[in-house]
């Protein structure tokens, strides 16, 4: 496909892909396989499913074919990607629970992994942070349907960057 070609919706109007769908997994480009596993498996607690060779891994939280994949095919030895060009923004791992947030924030921390920002969203807490390659991730918590924040019409009200106490969530993996 030609990049610079201008894309032209289906002529089918009001087509909606189904409630449904989802994301499966995300596939990630990496400089370094082990100190990929390393990270996603020791610090955030991912389970390796499958390896390939020492080219890639195929990761899952609990008994999932996989939610991550990582890979060196392109990648083995690179660096992250420069700032300021397109790709991937970032990878949302949401959590069941604001407890399993804030131990994984904890963990991140005792590590020594830098934290970015932190985001109340109003339908979610999110923390920033990006992996090893540079990768950027947000860790995140998604409140109860019904307490979702709505506009005085009913609709879904996001904040973009609404500030929350990082010190009592951290808390609350000692509950």
């Amino acid at each position: 496909m030609d990049r610079t070609s201008t894309l032209r919706a289906p002529s089918e109007s009001g087509y909606q892909i189904p409630a449904g769908a989802g994301i499966g997994h995300a596939h990630l480009k990496v400089g370094n396989l082990d100190r990929s596993l390393e990270f996603y498996c020791g610090i955030l607690g991912f389970k390796l499913v499958a390896r390939f060779r020492d080219s890639a891994a195929f990761l899952a939280a609990g008994e999932y074919h996989h939610h991550l994949g990582l890979n060196t095919w392109e990648s083995l030895g690179a660096g992250p990607p420069p700032h300021h060009s397109t790709g991937l923004y970032h990878v949302a791992i949401r959590y069941p629970t604001r407890r399993d947030l804030a131990i994984a924030v904890r963990r991140l921390l005792e590590a020594g992994v830098s934290v970015h920002g932190a985001s109340d969203h109003g339908v979610s807490l999110a923390i920033y942070l990006a992996d090893p390659d540079g990768i950027g991730l947000e860790l995140a918590w998604d409140r109860p349907f019904v307490e979702w924040p709505r506009t005085p019409e009913g609709d879904l009200e996001l904040r973009m960057a609404d500030p929350f106490d990082l010190d009592a969530l951290l808390r609350e993996a000692d509950a």
